[in-house]
């Protein structure tokens, strides 16, 4: 495997949508976060929300591949089209992406053994 194919790709995404939706948009989303975290290369998905910004959310996403892969095949998967065509609708501004490469080695990785912990509903 070439080098940039053992990277660890980082993808953000930062969301915009009607704070009337925002169950709904939750709800949509379910299968396709499902669909992605089932995906061999991906390693973590997370989905933060700003409770002072009502409808802000951020993807954290963590991919074993190259980018050219997740340009060309992930971000074409078919279970993303009924997810684009629920929620593409209640966006109220353009999407911000950033694709971040992880930093070799461990030094500035951690990972708190109880990071997982259930947090509040």
């Amino acid at each position: 495997m070439s080098e940039e194919e053992t990277r660890l790709y980082s993808l953000h995404v930062k969301l915009y949508i009607d704070p009337a939706k925002v169950d709904e948009f939750l709800d949509a989303l379910q299968p396709a976060y499902d669909a992605v975290i089932a995906e061999p290369e991906c390693k973590f998905f997370e989905v933060y929300t700003l409770p002072e910004e009502p409808g802000v959310f951020k993807f954290v996403e963590h991919w074993q591949a190259t980018k050219q892969w997740l340009m060309d095949v992930q971000v074409n998967k078919p279970y993303y089209k009924p997810y684009y065509e629920k929620t593409f609708p209640m966006f109220v501004k353009e999407r911000e992406f950033e694709l971040f490469v992880r930093m070799p080695g461990s030094r500035f990785g951690y990972l708190d053994k109880d990071f997982f912990l259930p947090g509040p509903e």
